[in-house]
């Protein structure tokens, strides 16, 4: 049976970053590349109803092996783009063997270097096999490290028909980097009484609450006065986009900010004289503390208008998604499941909220429960990406316990 990492580094050579920009859905055409390549290899594992729709969505079906009406129908959910936050072509996993601690060496020629100085958690992989990038782009473990995780699960039950499990559904998904994993996403067809995204971090990671999320707009408009003529007439929109900035807390920002704190993240920024833009990302655990940010928002751009006047600011606040544990609570039985399943084969279970968002967020509020199971990667978006051989095969064997479970 082909192993986990040769799926993974078969996947993570293939450029699927996602890009925000563009209104297509996918939003890249090479996303479709790994989409068909999962659709044959999904043939050649003999699973059923596979299908790829026109938005890039795969789905398929591993069939029940026993007549019983033992298990529930579970799905198994992972997304195939990358990140648009760093470049993803020509990616080149390297695998270090038997890390012995210390600095790892990403690129000697433009002293690239992966440092437990920098990532602590490095070191508790000392004797383990690390995968990681080049120095030049990302590895894409987030989330192709899940896929292979799911794709390799899916085989080993193939291969031993001995363990039973009942219907499993499977789904892989464009665009979720770019928060629209679940636009299109038809829950009614996928079919199952709950799913699994894995799509987490380190070995262990059990994830059922999320920030709750939105994207604030600010347009800032000036006036434009030749400088040497500019007193008490020019208006620089510039200024009063950093003015905005300085009325939010500057210790509420991601840098400074853990655990269930919430934040302010300025994501873009964009200006001239006449015109400018601020994008931040609002992020908070807590529904009501949620609120307050984008109150805090609508207040500075309220000082500012009465301060210089309507027609100057504007603020845009869209919300983007909400914290899955509302809808988790109530089947907590689902995140028993996986505890249990980790617990089998000697992985301890880190409960922790996302700081961050996941398809599985969206689709819990779309009628199907979806908590989120570890990959094993770390530092994901980046150069420094890497992860551990031994976490992404004990992610399989957790993937086989939870479907196999009684």
């Amino acid at each position: 049976m082909e192993s986990v990492v040769e799926r993974f580094l078969r996947y993570a050579k293939i450029d699927t970053q996602s890009d925000e920009y563009s209104e297509n859905t996918p939003s890249t055409q090479k996303q479709l590349i790994l989409a068909r390549l999962l659709v044959s290899e999904l043939k050649d594992l003999g699973l059923k109803d596979i299908s790829l729709d026109e938005n890039g969505y795969v789905m398929a079906t591993l069939e029940a092996n026993t007549g019983e009406n033992k298990f529930p129908v579970i799905g198994l959910i992972a997304h195939m783009d990358t990140s648009p936050d760093f470049t993803a072509e020509n990616v080149n996993p390297v695998i270090h063997k038997n890390y012995e601690g210390g600095e790892i060496v990403l690129n000697k020629e433009k002293n690239i270097i992966l440092s437990p100085d920098d990532f602590p958690e490095l070191m508790n992989y000392k004797g383990q096999d690390i995968i990681t990038t080049d120095g030049t782009t990302l590895l894409g473990a987030d989330d192709k490290a899940g896929i292979a995780e799911i794709m390799s699960a899916l085989a080993l039950l193939k291969e031993h028909p001995e363990l039973e499990h009942g219907t499993v559904r499977i789904a892989f998904t464009p665009d979720e980097e770019i928060g629209r994993g679940a636009d299109h996403f038809d829950v009614k067809k996928f079919s199952a009484e709950f799913a699994f995204t894995v799509d987490g971090g380190e070995i262990g990671e059990l994830e059922f609450e999320n920030f709750n999320a939105a994207l604030a707009s600010v347009h800032f408009k000036g006036r434009n006065v030749h400088p040497g003529t500019a007193k008490d007439q020019m208006i620089n929109s510039m200024l009063l986009a950093m003015e905005f900035n300085g009325l939010l807390p500057p210790t509420e920002r991601p840098e400074h900010t853990t655990g269930y704190e919430g934040f302010f993240h300025l994501i873009d920024m964009s200006g001239t004289v006449e015109n400018s833009k601020l994008r931040y990302l609002v992020r908070d655990h807590k529904m009501e503390d949620f609120n307050h940010r984008k109150k805090l928002l609508e207040e500075a751009a309220d000082f500012l208008k009465t301060k210089y006047g309507d027609e100057y600011i504007s603020l845009e606040i869209k919300d983007q998604y909400f914290n899955m544990l509302e809808k988790i609570k109530p089947v907590y039985y689902i995140v028993e499941r996986a505890e249990k399943a980790m617990l089998a084969c000697g992985v301890e279970p880190l409960k922790k909220p996302i700081r961050g968002g996941t398809d599985g967020s969206r689709l819990s509020y779309m009628g199907l429960p979806t908590p989120n199971l570890f990959t094993g990667g770390h530092n994901f978006h980046g150069r420094f990406e890497y992860i551990p051989v031994q976490s992404m095969e004990k992610a399989v064997e957790v993937i086989v316990n939870v479907l196999t479970l009684k």
